[in-house]
């Protein structure tokens, strides 16, 4: 799907850079040539850097929800366009636009207090000392594994599948799949569970045994939560978060030629 801009004339652009020397470079030469509009009254964003500040932009934009166009001057790039600064307006005019839901994370920690947080890539546990940790988790209230012993566990959704997700041995997900991946980080009881495909519509929490000795972080994206004791994740389908690439390098496609990566 194309985007559709409401504005007739020239688009209003707004440009965010990473702190790396070629993200600013690129920002000085890109604001010369396009101006520079206010983020809060543009018709879209460009982002310059890697997949950090990519996130770090969807996380700064998501009650307005703008679309952003991602250029990559940082290192993987994995959610940013080919870094090309000729014919910018026809580029993002001409991108197909990807909306993506993000993971809405509720943590209760030892004293009772919470804290709720987004992720757009993953929800990940984790242990904070030598212990491992060991986790309850139940989908839609039913109880579906009684005790998990690990170095921890992430849900993550279809954009984040190819991040770490990845790296801890979990499934790539297409876009269009309609499942999240949950993911077990060095598991060692139970031995051989491998994580699971579950439906982007339940609600899964996790109950931290023990918490007392195997202290765990809860992380939604770069949002830390130190000794928890239940974590609820759900996918928050009142957010939608609108990404641009280029029609020769969607999104879609990155996520299936990962697939296929020797």
């Amino acid at each position: 799907m194309s985007t559709h801009f409401s504005n007739q004339g020239p688009l209003r652009i707004a440009f965010v850079a990473s702190d790396a020397d070629p993200a600013q470079e690129a920002l000085a030469r890109l604001t010369a040539r396009y101006g520079q509009a206010d983020p809060w009254e543009a018709d879209v964003v460009v982002a310059l850097g890697g997949d950090g500040l990519m996130l770090e932009t969807l996380h700064s934009h998501l009650e307005r929800g703008v679309p952003i166009y991602g250029m990559n001057r940082g290192s993987v790039g994995f959610l940013l366009n080919e870094h090309n600064e000729d014919r910018l307006q026809e580029r993002i005019a001409a991108a197909q636009r990807v909306t993506l839901h993000p993971l809405k994370m509720r943590t209760t920690r030892r004293d009772g207090s919470t804290r709720d947080a987004l992720a757009i890539n993953e929800v990940s546990l984790l242990r904070q000392t030598r212990q491992a940790a060991k986790l309850r988790i139940l989908i839609d209230g039913v109880e579906r594994l009684e005790e998990l012993i690990c170095d921890g566990l992430l849900i993550a959704t279809p954009a984040g599948s190819t991040a770490y997700n990845l790296s801890a041995h979990g499934p790539i997900v297409p876009l269009g799949a309609g499942v999240l991946a949950l993911t077990p980080i060095s598991p060692f009881r139970p031995r051989r569970w491998r994580g699971a495909l579950l439906p982007h519509t339940v609600s899964v929490s996790f109950e931290i045994l023990e918490a007392d000795k195997r202290p765990v972080s809860a992380v939604a994206d770069y949002t830390e939560v130190r000794d928890v004791v239940k974590v609820d994740v759900r996918e928050d389908r009142s957010l939608g978060l609108t990404l641009l690439f280029d029609p020769d390098h969607t999104l879609e496609e990155r996520i299936l030629k990962e697939q296929f990566l020797p």
